[in-house]
This record gives structure tokens, sequence and C-alpha cells, in this order.
């Protein structure tokens, strides 16, 4: 259906004033407690601002629920149907994983194998680690890094990096953590487990996901490049703010070319589909033909604790929850009572929540294209709650999210104080130009123009803004695409000639952090200058 807006008309306001029928297929019976769960699901996308959600529900060996709600596409008025093509974001990890369990199987590797037996080019900062870091350590998040260090180069995409580039540089990386000894979530270790299996099976990571997992189970999913047809049916991928309202962020959405960060977030699927990868994991690792897609070792190795996970006051109030760890590119939860296997998946523009509860023999997978995890969290937690009987009365999970996301909101209010300069600096604003490097990350060149100084990554094309004086030696950089990349700091390093040697990057805070994405990088100015 394509609709003609008049001028000026809001696409979100009609993307909630007209109702959008959910693509059902034919199902059996949900349990009465989720009698209202199609109205739920839509009044969940309302309330957080998302344009659209698949849902996909199934319990001993059948699927109860298979919808599209919502609209994959707004200007057009598209709606998402259980075939509609999202992101998987963060939920590829346990594909990832599975790729390294079936070489495993294969002798070709073993759990314990060093990262330089494959990678002799991998080098963390630490010789020791770099020596004793092996292939679980790659998929367990206990690196010693910060959460999200390295990731930088993978995102605002494009990237400019390459999965070599992205390798190499974690030599640059500075540890905050004692290798093994805590939890802390890393996209570039994926990368690199991604590249062991392209390496061992002298073929990509993307090549070997599709012979080996998707061929086998009749999914239609794409961890690389993916056909001209799934660009008429995907998801396009949308943010939200009180300004701006629903907005695109193109630069994430599914394109005809893979991502440098597939094997950590790219991987391109649809409910339909995820289905069927779930049925596997509640079938032991077997296909339905009756042979393994893992075997019991690989599976159980996959599904059992590796790193700890810290349990907040929330998963116990909601969840009655006594232990939280991972495991290899999943999460083991237990709530009330009940082993929950799960991941989440974030991507700005798209989120995922994928969730198999074997005990109950039901699995459940959200994917939407929105960028608010109110959306998926309410409607997951009102299907599994459903099925467990021991979770008290029937709960408004929407209001719970609301509620949380109010708070939270609050708290960071008053942590967060706008900093003032008074816009006083000590130079002339072109003696702050020029070509900037860092080891690492590469070139950043800073040149006047009619709209004053302007600051351009060469790795990162999405990276631009433009710099607003702050005080003394220090700017602002408010950067273009305010969803690529949240305004920063930038001090200059100037000698005693009052020349201008380099530069750091910071947070735009008044609250000093050290974990922060520009923590490992120091730009020097360019010789050639």
């Amino acid at each position: 259906m394509r609709t003609l807006l008049p001028i000026g008309f809001s696409l979100a306001a009609l993307m909630f004033a007209l109702p959008v029928l959910a693509d059902t297929r034919p199902v059996n019976q949900l349990p009465p407690q989720l009698s209202d769960l199609p109205a739920t699901i839509d009044k969940s996308l309302k309330q957080f601002y998302t344009p659209g959600m698949s849902v996909g529900i199934i319990q001993d060996g059948k699927t109860v629920y298979l919808a599209g709600h919502g609209l994959r596409d707004v200007k057009n008025q598209l709606p998402v149907t259980p075939d509609t093509w999202f992101r998987l974001a963060s939920t590829s990890k346990a594909f990832t994983a599975a790729t390294v369990a079936q070489l495993v199987d294969e002798e070709k590797l073993n759990w314990h194998t060093p990262v330089t037996d494959v990678l002799p080019e991998f080098q963390m900062q630490d010789p020791w680690v770099t020596r004793e870091m092996d292939v679980t350590d790659l998929l367990t998040h206990r690196s010693g890094l910060v959460s999200g260090a390295g990731d930088s180069m993978l995102w605002p995409e494009p990237s400019g990096f390459s999965r070599a580039d992205i390798i190499h540089n974690l030599r640059y990386l500075t540890p905050d953590y004692s290798f093994r000894r805590h939890y802390s979530y890393s996209n570039v270790m994926y990368i690199t487990a991604g590249e062991i299996v392209g390496k061992l099976t002298e073929s990509s990571w993307e090549a070997r996901l599709q012979e080996r997992i998707f061929a086998p189970l009749d999914m239609e999913c794409f961890g690389g490049d993916v056909p001209e047809h799934v660009l008429e049916n995907r998801a396009i991928s949308y943010g939200h703010n009180d300004e701006r309202g629903i907005y695109q962020i193109p630069r994430n959405q599914i394109a005809r070319q893979g991502i440098v960060s597939a094997a950590a977030g790219g991987v391109s699927c649809n409910a339909s589909s995820m289905l069927k990868w779930l049925q596997m994991w509640l079938d032991g690792g077997k296909l339905p033909s009756g042979d393994a897609l893992l075997s019991e070792a690989a599976y159980n190795t996959m599904l059992t604790a590796q790193t700890l996970l810290p349990i907040d006051e929330t998963d116990e109030a909601w969840d009655n929850t006594h232990f939280k760890v991972y495991g290899l590119g999943w999460r083991l939860i237990d709530v009330y009572g009940h082993q929950v296997i799960s991941h989440t998946g974030t991507l700005s523009g798209y989120q995922a929540y994928v969730a198999f509860v074997p005990e109950l023999k039901l699995g459940v997978v959200l994917l939407n294209n929105g960028s608010n995890y109110g959306a998926r969290g309410s409607i997951m937690q009102t299907i599994l709650k459903a099925y467990m009987p021991n979770t008290g009365d029937k709960q408004d999970w929407i209001a719970n999210y609301q509620t949380y996301q109010d708070k939270q909101e609050q708290k960071y209010l008053a942590r967060h104080t706008v900093p003032r300069g008074n816009g006083d600096m000590l130079l002339e604003a072109d003696a702050y130009s020029g070509v900037f490097e860092d080891a690492w990350f590469g070139t950043l060149t800073i040149s006047e123009s009619r709209h004053g100084l302007r600051i351009q990554s060469e790795k990162m094309p999405t990276l631009a803004g433009t710099l607003e004086p702050f005080e003394g030696h220090i700017w602002v950089i408010r950067w273009d695409n305010q969803n690529a990349g949240s305004d920063a700091f930038i001090r200059y390093e100037v000698n005693g000639a009052h020349q201008v040697m380099g530069f750091t990057l910071h947070p735009f805070s008044e609250r000093e952090s050290n974990n922060h994405e520009w923590r490992d990088m120091h730009f020097t100015k360019s010789l050639s200058e």
C-alpha cells in the first residue's frame, strides 16, 4: 500500500493513527494468558516509538504464533511480515560460536587452541595475554578489555577498517581488568573468532555459515551480501527523539553488501527462519532429519557457564533470578526456576531478542526496526511469563518498562550537567587546523570552512562535524549525525612556542571517565604539516 501524504504531515503521526493489520500465519491456539497478545504487541510498538516487529513462538515442536506487526517502511506504509528481514545485531553471536563449535567437532581445533596458532598476527597489549588467549576466550567476553573496546572501528557504518585492520589494532587497546576475571562485552573478539573460522576453512566466515548452518536448517538468512529480493522486504531502520519524531537511520539498514562486523552483529534474517534455528536448539542440536548440526559435546559446551554476569535489582524483582552467566554466544539465566537461554541484539535502528526455555520446549524470537529496548523487553516478558505458572499475577510489562525507563532517565539527568565554557580560545582558530594521526584509528583532518572549523575522519566517513569554541585549548565537537556520535571534547596539546602538537578526545561531560570510545587514541599533528 502506498499512501500519498499532505505536505508537512508527520509520518510518525500517520503510523500511529492508522491501524496496520498483522500478517499472521495460521497457527495453533495460544494459551489463554496470551489471548490479547496481538493487541499488546501493537500497544508496545506505539508506546516505545517502534515502527514494526516480527514475532514468532514455538512450543512442543509447533509454531503457535508467527506474525508481522506494524511497518517495515514508514514512508511507503509497507507492513512487516513474518518473512521481513531485519539485522540480528548481537543475536548473531550464537551463529559465530556455532561455526567454531562445528570446527571443534571436525577436530580442526579445540576449545583451548591458542588464537595465535591460527592467526599468528593476533596480538594483545600484554604479551602473556597474547600467548594465553584461546578460542573460548574470544567467545566469552573475558579478554580484560573494557566493554565496547574497539567498537569505534565498527560503527558508525560504513566502516573503513578491514577485519585485518581490526585484528591488528587490538594491540593498541588498553585492558582495564585482569584476563579471564571479569565480564566485559566485546565485539572485536567475535570478529576475531569469525576470522579463525575463515582461515581454517580456507574460505570466509560468511560462506561457512551459509553452507553449514543456514543451508542444512533451510534458513533464508545471510551473514554477508544479500540477494536483491531481500531488499524488497527488508525492514528500514529507525530511531526516535522528541524533536524529530520517528526518523530513518540509513547507514545501518540492510544493504546489498555485507558489513565488517557481521560475525559480531551483522547477520540478516527473519522470524520465520529464526524459529528453525530455535527448534534446532530445543532439539538438542539436531536437524529435522535427526542428523546432528552440532554434536552433543559441542551443544553442551555452548550452553555451559563460562563467565559470571552481574545480577541487578531488576533481575531479582522481575525474574527472581539467582544465577546469570554467559556461555558461548548465549546468556543463561534462571527465571522463576526455569533456565532461560537468550540473547539480545542492539544496533541503532534494529532491536532483536531471541530466547528458548528447554524445560518448557518453548522458543521466542522478536525482531523490530526501532531503537527503544522497551518494545522487545515488554513483549518477551509478556510471552515468557505467560508460560510460567509460578510468576504471580499477570503484569502490565509495557507499564513496567515505561516506569523503569522514566526512573533511569531521572537518574541520568541528576548525574549529568551540561559543561559550560566561556568560549575564549588562546589561539586563533586556524592554529587548531591540520592533519592529525593516531597509531590505530588513522587520520582526522581539521580544516577551516565558512561554517568554522570542520573535522572529518578518513576511515569513518560518517564521522564528521563542526568544532565549537569552549575554553582555553578545548573545543567541542558537534557531530553532524548525532545518532552516529555523541558530542565530544577535543583537548589540544600546545608546546612552549604556542604550536599545536596534537590532541585527545573525551566525552562531552563534566564527569571525568576513563572508559570511553576515545580512550586509547592520541592524535599527533602530521610532520608534513
